[in-house]
């Protein structure tokens, strides 16, 4: 079973900055995409940003764009979402996804998931 591990989620007032890190296995983190998704409550898992295994191809969703940032380090196996200018419609539980398509623009799409962490965004 292929575990990737989630942090740096909480609490920040409308117009702050957190970063979110995900952390894989090295064999998973180099053959595979990966990218952030969210889900608030009572609503479908919706795609936020993803990167290419090579790191070259980017693509994030529009609600977000100029404002997230998706970024990946080979040496720590680490990929990270920045979040800067937050609004509190991105208040949800934000999680780590590891693809072989670096669109990942279907759920099936998904081959490995993280546990997710909380975002929160004050008014």
């Amino acid at each position: 079973q292929v575990q990737l591990v989630e942090s740096g989620g909480g609490l920040v007032q409308a117009g702050g900055s957190l970063r979110l890190s995900c952390v894989a296995p090295g064999r998973t983190f180099s053959t595979y995409a990966m990218g952030w998704f969210r889900q608030v409550p009572g609503l479908e898992r919706e795609f936020v940003a993803a990167k290419s295994r090579s790191g070259v191809i980017t693509r994030y969703a529009d609600s977000v764009k100029g404002r997230f940032t998706i970024s990946r380090d080979g040496a720590q196996n680490t990929v990270y979402l920045q979040m800067n200018s937050l609004k509190p419609e991105d208040t949800a539980v934000y999680y780590c996804a590891a693809s072989k398509s670096y669109t990942m623009a279907v759920i099936s799409d998904i081959a490995y998931w993280g546990q997710g962490t909380q975002v929160t965004v004050s008014s």
